[in-house]
């Protein structure tokens, strides 16, 4: 084989390797938060708008809804096989031990997540806030099985 194409057989078997083969679990798990960081930053200002604690914008809901269903597709990879123990984590073992289920639940999330930002971009005040608690019950579900509090 020519180095050029051990190079980049090499390459693609890197991308589609799992993120534990990838990465350490500790680096596994940071990514996870990183991203769960990152929805709940979103959501939190989608809540605030909600619950009247700051003036409703449909523009600014639209932007945190769109960040949104970009991050939850990602969230999946953060529960790489071995990546249970290895740093601070409020993940439940359940995740390992139930995975079709998790995956399911996450499955929901992703489908939930795009609905937001797809009704966000109608503008229509009512269906963003019924979209937005369908939402955080996909949230909900998970993290009520699958996440120490």
């Amino acid at each position: 084989m020519k180095p050029s194409t051990l190079a980049l057989a090499l390459a693609a078997a890197a991308f589609t390797l799992p993120a534990a083969a990838q990465h350490k679990p500790e680096q596994v798990i940071h990514y996870r938060q990183s991203a769960m960081t990152m929805i709940g930053w979103n959501f939190g200002a989608l809540g605030a708008m909600v619950k009247g604690k700051t003036a409703w914008d449909a523009k600014q809901f639209a932007v945190h809804a769109d960040r949104i269903a970009s991050l939850a597709p990602q969230v999946l990879e953060g529960f790489a096989p071995g990546s249970d123990k290895g740093a601070k984590t409020e993940a439940k073992p359940g995740i390992w031990t139930n995975y079709d289920d998790f995956k399911a639940k996450d499955s929901d999330l992703v489908k939930q997540t795009q609905a937001l930002s797809d009704v966000a971009r109608g503008g229509d005040e009512t269906a963003m806030k019924a979209q937005f608690k369908k939402t955080g019950e996909a949230c909900k579900a998970c993290h009520d099985k699958y996440k120490q509090e």
